[in-house]
């Protein structure tokens, strides 16, 4: 949505957000400092933009106060959680006021009667784990990056996660929101009711709103017993085709949901593990799957581990290793949270992407992905989410093409990637959001009166378009 006449922060406008959050959490005229607010973890340079000032509240008035400064003298305010995000929905990209929320990081309740955590925005995901294990429960919606992102950041891109094919979204889990609205107000949305049909259901239209209409205060978290019982297995395969092959097998055939399918092409795998120093028949591997099943039954977690293994072998499986204790569990799952990791030290100038399909149609979308890398001659490794179709293409930079040869290619690559995966009845994002990286490719999937249901809920929230302008919806044709 166009709209870029906004006012410039002026010194006055600063006073007035020092009276609300106090001098010391107002930061202004420190380019060092504001230019850690001026990206997430998109790479491309011109992707980034430092906010003229930054401010960090740590109530939900002084945030509505900060907000309805903002509209009236009208200028823009782009939320930020740890800044973690992979699609450049917390980069302020028409200046203004860039609100953190790291200074709301208190677990505010464990409800164990209920099964429901009261949390602020700013929370580190981990943290609200180790909290609940003491309790012997847990928040299933977790996202991959749990050990630096926040809450907050998790809701408002709906992340997703490894477990997402047994339990689900981090959507599925949030049940109550206090929100600061677009104008100002607080509001409070849901609880920690189980069931509620009382009017349009607005706590799931903020989830995954990516900060454009609302700023989230309190965030009620639906929580699960703990499984008692783990087990995980690393299966490496020939070709990327044998790997794929034992997905569906595995649900259907086998019977069973297992908590994680991860998925892991040569160049990612081998690379994430001999980094980490790791032993394996790598002259052999094609592809990789890391499968992990929980319960509260050790024995039906052993059974269901020995279903994967035969249906492994089945597919051809080289080599398959098998992980019964929480620390050699861990180390499976270091190697696929190394991928993104490697990839960025290997190249810098990468592109994640978070396209997700119908799990049926991750054979064709690999095979069309290995032909669009050999259309521009560079590498597309693939890794993510296989048993709920969210793959994560990664286009790198050939080191023999220039940068700007890179830049001008990019965005005609990612087209081509975008289509083919809408091809195949899927979508540009699974998890990581829309921001501003991808708006200009919603058109691919989203027809033009679908683009205007989005734009008329943003106007009727947002009048002055105050809150994250930019990202998700593209400028009306």
């Amino acid at each position: 949505m166009a709209n870029n006449d906004y006012t410039t922060v002026t010194e006055a406008i600063v006073s007035q957000l020092q009276e609300i959050c106090g001098a010391a959490h107002v930061v202004y005229k420190d380019e060092k400092v504001l230019q850690r607010y001026a990206r997430d973890q998109v790479p491309q340079d011109q992707q980034a933009r430092s906010p003229e000032v930054v401010v960090k509240p740590e109530s939900a008035e002084q945030i509505a106060a900060i907000v309805q400064l903002a509209n009236r003298e009208r200028i823009p305010v782009t939320p930020r959680a740890a800044g973690s995000g992979l699609s450049g929905g917390a980069v302020p990209i028409f200046g203004g006021i860039l609100l953190s929320v790291e200074r709301m990081n208190r677990i505010l309740e464990i409800d164990t009667a209920n099964l429901m955590a009261v949390v602020e925005p700013g929370v580190i995901t981990n943290r609200l784990d180790a909290a609940l294990a003491e309790y012997g429960l847990f928040f299933a919606g977790y996202p991959m990056s749990e050990e630096f992102c926040f809450i907050g950041g998790n809701v408002a891109e709906n992340a997703g996660g490894g477990r997402a094919i047994k339990y689900g979204v981090t959507g599925h889990y949030i049940h109550g929101l206090e929100v600061v609205t677009p104008t100002g107000d607080i509001v409070h949305l849901g609880g920690k009711r189980i069931k509620d049909v009382t009017g349009y259901d607005l706590v799931h239209l903020m989830v995954g709103s990516e900060g454009t209409l609302g700023i989230f205060t309190k965030i009620f978290v639906k929580l699960l017993p703990r499984p008692t019982s783990r087990t995980a297995t690393l299966a490496l395969f020939p070709d990327a085709e044998s790997a794929i092959s034992a997905i569906p097998d595995v649900m259907t055939s086998g019977r069973l949901i297992p908590t994680a399918i991860e998925y892991m092409d040569r160049f990612s795998f081998s690379s994430a593990a001999k980094d980490l120093k790791k032993d394996f028949p790598y002259d052999l591997l094609g592809a990789a799957l890391l499968f992990e099943v929980d319960g509260n039954s050790a024995d039906v977690v052993k059974a269901e581990a020995e279903t994967i293994a035969g249906i492994c072998a089945n597919r051809g499986a080289v080599a398959q290793y098998v992980a019964g204790n929480e620390a050699d569990i861990e180390e499976f799952w270091k190697i696929r949270k190394q991928i993104p990791w490697i990839i960025k030290r290997y190249s810098p100038q990468q592109s994640i992407e978070d396209i997700v399909v119908p799990i049926a149609q991750i054979p064709a979308i690999v095979a069309l992905l290995q032909e669009i890398a050999e259309k521009y001659d560079t590498m597309i490794p693939v890794f993510g989410h296989a048993g709920d179709g969210n793959l994560h293409a990664t286009p790198m930079k050939n080191p023999e093409h220039t940068l700007e040869h890179w830049e001008a290619m990019l965005p005609e690559l990612k087209e081509e990637l975008y289509r083919a995966t809408a091809k195949l009845g899927g979508t540009i994002s699974g998890e990581h959001g829309i921001g501003h990286k991808r708006r200009d490719f919603m058109r691919l999937v989203m027809s033009e009166a679908e683009l205007d249901l989005l734009r008329k809920i943003k106007t009727a929230l947002d009048p002055n378009n105050i809150l994250n302008p930019g990202k998700i919806i593209p400028d009306a044709t």
